[in-house]
């Protein structure tokens, strides 16, 4: 498993790996009118972040296994096609990091990965001088990000094409993670 910040020659994988993992991870959470406004209006790349070099992605063995991100940004949530974008930047001594955009291909899902990419998020974030952590999280990843100490808030309703997407706003502080947690990069390969 090899962690590396991704590419724009990498956004085309990455929008398939997007959509298959919106499309298949979130049955029985959202419908398919549902998953299919998001994807259309809100899943996706955030170019901005790869520009920032802190959107990751996993490689095994060549092929793109997941994504997901950290941001200095104002942004919470959203790919470039969101209109509620904030591309300024937030002092990490007042607000937190956001983390952004997870997605994990569905022939790799519960293998690891997300907390791989977590875990290389959070070690950014904190070694960038931020001492919390936020995220909007889709409801198939509540679950998950709950079980890494996340705080859900309440959750939000957006209206997409006339359809209706919850999502759950969450946070943790990175002031708790432990030393063995947080001491090293070793799983980061630029």
């Amino acid at each position: 498993m090899i962690i590396r910040p991704a590419r724009p020659e990498d956004v085309p994988t990455l929008d398939r790996v997007i959509a298959a993992s919106a499309r298949q991870l979130s049955a029985g959470y959202y419908d398919a009118a549902q998953t299919e406004a998001a994807i259309a209006h809100v899943f996706g790349i955030d170019s901005e972040l790869i520009a920032d070099g802190t959107y990751l992605l996993v490689d095994i063995d060549g092929q793109i296994a997941g994504c997901g991100g950290w941001s200095r940004r104002a942004t919470l949530f959203g790919s470039d096609r969101f209109s509620g974008r904030q591309s300024g930047y937030v002092d990490p001594a007042t607000a937190p990091a956001k983390i952004r955009a997870f997605f994990i291909a569905p022939e790799f899902a519960r293998r690891g990965i997300g907390t791989a990419l977590l875990t290389a998020c959070e070690e950014a974030a904190r070694a960038a001088g931020f001492s919390q952590a936020e995220l909007m999280a889709t409801l198939p990843g509540v679950p998950f990000y709950a079980t890494h100490g996340y705080l859900p808030g309440s959750p939000i309703t957006q209206v997409y094409d006339g359809v209706e997407v919850r999502f759950v706003p969450m946070h943790r502080s990175l002031r708790a993670l432990g030393e063995q947690e947080a001491g090293t990069n070793s799983i980061f390969q630029a």
